[in-house]
């Protein structure tokens, strides 16, 4: 595929990134508090930058799985058909579940994970995104703990990605394509 030419303007700093992550963390972790082990399920890949730093802030006994969903491939639209690439390797019936994912758009990828997940009876399951565009939502799926919410733009960066690039972007960053198209 032929990437179309763009820039990236920043859009949140890595330092606003972190501290969010702050605060987020001692939410879970009150939510959390005097769990046994909080299974903590990254859907990949765009939230693996998030899962590490906001486990490494989290002042419980964790356990990290991922699953791997997918509705975009690499378009700038969801395709809204939903496929499991790669599913947990651990149980989680009977356990307390914290699903991040890096970012809600339409809401058809959380949708289904959480029904696949849901349906494996965990004990709780609660939900953490880095980013919400809640007016792309097409199906209603509502997290737990938000760290931001922003506009109807493509972004990428701290994971995030547009055909496999800019995940390794510290910050989160608007694209502006430069075609005209």
């Amino acid at each position: 595929m032929q990437s179309r030419p763009y820039v990236i303007d920043q859009m949140i700093s890595a330092k606003s990134i972190a501290a969010r992550i702050e605060e987020l963390a001692a939410e879970i972790k009150a939510r959390f508090d005097g769990t046994e082990k909080l299974v903590v399920v990254g859907l990949l890949r765009g939230s693996f930058v998030f899962i590490a730093d906001l486990v490494r802030e989290l002042d419980l006994p964790v356990e990290v799985d991922f699953l791997e969903a997918s509705s975009y491939g690499d378009s700038t639209q969801s395709s809204r058909e939903v496929r499991i690439l790669k599913d947990l390797r651990g149980e989680i019936a009977g356990r307390d579940v914290l699903v991040v994912e890096d970012i809600v758009d339409t809401g058809f990828t959380l949708h289904h994970v959480l029904q696949l997940l849901e349906s494996r009876k965990p004990a709780r399951m609660e939900v953490c995104v880095l980013l919400d565009k809640p007016s792309r939502r097409e199906v209603e799926v509502k997290a737990t703990w938000t760290g931001f919410e922003i506009p109807d733009e493509f972004v990428v960066g701290y994971g995030i990605d547009f055909a496999q690039r800019n995940r390794n972007l510290p910050y989160i960053g608007k694209v502006r394509f430069t075609d005209g198209k």
